[in-house]
């Protein structure tokens, strides 16, 4: 065995007694999005779970390619944690196996190595973020990737470059955002009515930085149903894209100076309307629990962790908005808000309260995009492969509009849908609820520039 304790040891350390409990069932396999395309059981999670064993036995090495490329081509949906029996916990493995990987010290290609680059450099530090959106906002909004993409012009660019530039061009909005839904205060959770609870926003950086709307939609259907919203000063990235690369440490000091912007003695939930997010929030007590300054409050923190959808369906929807234009909407799950929150009818509630839809069921909506964070960028052909079988059953549907709770997710379908040409509006379920309340006049004073 190895001299010194490695990330892996003490995650299947920690999973042994389940790991032992396993019945080779297969239901994992049949859960797995990567195993399904390549029929391969080493993309399967209990294939992975071999291999990571192997490593730690060392009857394999760490940076064996037998070993690295089947890690690699995980899409950590998790979907795998739904499905099996025995409850193992296959992310945390997961990520500590892509922890020891990064920690070797392996060759990198240029995508990951910008990536490392990115999350060390940029995402760890707020005044960069925040600079660096800022700059994506401005390319988005001259309009260039669109007029790109509109012009074919992009497919003499490398793939990825395409990709990247429709992944950016989906995340406008799909109508002129109205006054304030790009500012940056959601104090107080505009308009609110009879007010008798409170919450704390987790902003999130692609969320506030691409989709701020979504922010200033949460804060108005919650204020509407008499939960006031406040954004705590000092919140920062969560930690997903560090913890997904493998670089822990890096997802330990943004766990930490969130634990501590979102300590509340009054034990308000924190709100997130990102499911990538919330599910990483909701882990901090596993990856602050050898922390002995931060592991009590990291457990509080995560327990006080919800979706939007999850804080509505708490505080009741008690306020009915105008119907919509008659229009067909389907919905894909978010796979952290599906497998990591576990909300798997709360967001269907919030489409349901939201009348003039119809809601049209769609074939494999709890299984992967095929964004998973970069995934699409590091992996894009299986990340293509996924993602044409989804948008072939959202094609089925005959949608006009597809809602999904994840900012991820919302732009690896509207990347897929625009150069798949499918005319497809994608959506926050919060914002077709926000939509009807605002047709309903239960925002007073509120302007409409749409």
């Amino acid at each position: 065995m190895h001299e010194h304790p490695t990330q892996l040891a003490g995650a299947l350390a920690a999973e042994e007694r389940k790991l032992l409990a396993c019945v080779h069932c297969g239901l994992c396999l049949e859960a797995c999005p990567t195993y399904v395309h390549t029929g391969d059981e080493n993309d399967g999670p209990r294939g992975r779970i071999y291999l990571m064993r192997a490593v730690e036995e060392e009857r394999l090495s760490l940076d064996s390619p037998a070993f690295t490329r089947h890690i690699d081509r995980c899409l950590g949906c998790r979907a795998c944690e739904s499905a099996c029996p025995a409850g193992v916990e296959y992310g945390q493995l997961l990520e500590a196996a892509r922890a020891d990987i990064a920690a070797g010290g392996r060759k990198l290609g240029w995508t990951s190595r910008a990536l490392r680059l990115a999350l060390r450099h940029v995402w760890s530090r707020p005044a960069r973020l925040r600079l660096a959106f800022g700059l994506a906002r401005l390319l988005r909004d001259s309009r260039l990737p669109h007029l790109l993409l509109a012009s074919k012009l992009t497919k003499l660019l490398p793939a990825t470059v395409e990709l990247s530039l429709a992944l950016l061009d989906s995340s406008r909005p799909a109508r002129p955002s109205r006054s304030g839904d790009e500012g940056k205060s959601v104090a107080g959770g505009a308009n609110a009515r009879d007010v008798d609870s409170s919450a704390l926003l987790f902003e999130g950086c692609v969320t506030e930085g691409l989709f701020a709307r979504v922010n200033r939609a949460t804060a108005r259907v919650l204020g509407a149903n008499g939960c006031r919203l406040s954004a705590p000063r000092g919140q920062v990235c969560c930690g997903a894209l560090h913890a997904h690369a493998g670089d822990l440490e890096g997802a330990r000091l943004l766990a930490r100076r969130n634990v501590e912007a979102f300590r509340d003695e009054g034990g308000a939930a924190v709100v997130t309307n990102a499911g990538g997010c919330g599910a990483m929030l909701a882990s901090y007590v596993h990856l602050l629990a050898g922390d002995a300054e931060y592991a009590e409050g990291a457990r509080d923190f995560s327990a006080r962790v919800r979706d939007v959808s999850q804080q509505l369906d708490a505080t009741g929807l008690g306020r009915a908005g105008a119907p919509l234009e008659d229009v067909a909407v389907t919905y894909d799950a978010s796979c952290h808000l599906l497998h990591g929150q576990k909300a798997r009818t709360e967001p269907l509630r919030v489409l349901g309260a939201v009348g003039g839809v119809r809601l049209v069921p769609l074939e494999g909506s709890d299984v992967c995009c095929g964004g998973a964070g970069v995934y699409n960028l590091l992996e894009p052909a299986l990340s293509a492969r996924v993602l044409e079988e989804k948008l072939a059953h959202v094609r089925e549907t005959g949608a006009e509009v597809l809602a999904t709770g994840n900012p991820g997710c919302h732009m690896q379908l509207g990347a897929g849908a625009r150069l798949a040409g499918l005319p497809l509006r994608v959506v926050h379920p919060v914002e077709l609820l926000d939509e009807s309340y605002r047709r309903a006049g239960l925002y007073d004073g509120a302007r409409d520039e749409s």
